[in-house]
């Protein structure tokens, strides 16, 4: 089946799309895109995980069609930072 990935960092967005067997789940679309080796900070135990902008476990199965996201940690302060901005 076609699912996508998606990851996002200040300076690199990678968008993949890859075909994986049915049944496979969000670990396993993250460990056969290669992005755990591109990006060796990424830490799946730390960093959160979703389909479509919602947060999911990485033993939650994929359907056709998903985009998997890698989410980074938002910095404590970035709502003060937004707010200087202004």
């Amino acid at each position: 089946m076609n699912v996508g990935i998606a990851y996002a960092k200040p300076t690199a967005q990678i968008w993949r799309s890859l075909t994986i067997a049915e049944g496979a789940t969000v670990r396993d679309v993250i460990e056969a895109s290669g992005l755990l080796d591109q990006f060796p900070e990424l830490d799946l135990e730390t960093n959160k995980v979703g389909i479509f902008g919602t947060v999911a476990r990485l033993d939650k199965p994929v359907k056709e069609g998903d985009r998997v996201e890698i989410y980074r940690p938002i910095h404590p302060d970035a709502e003060l930072l937004e707010k200087k901005k202004r």
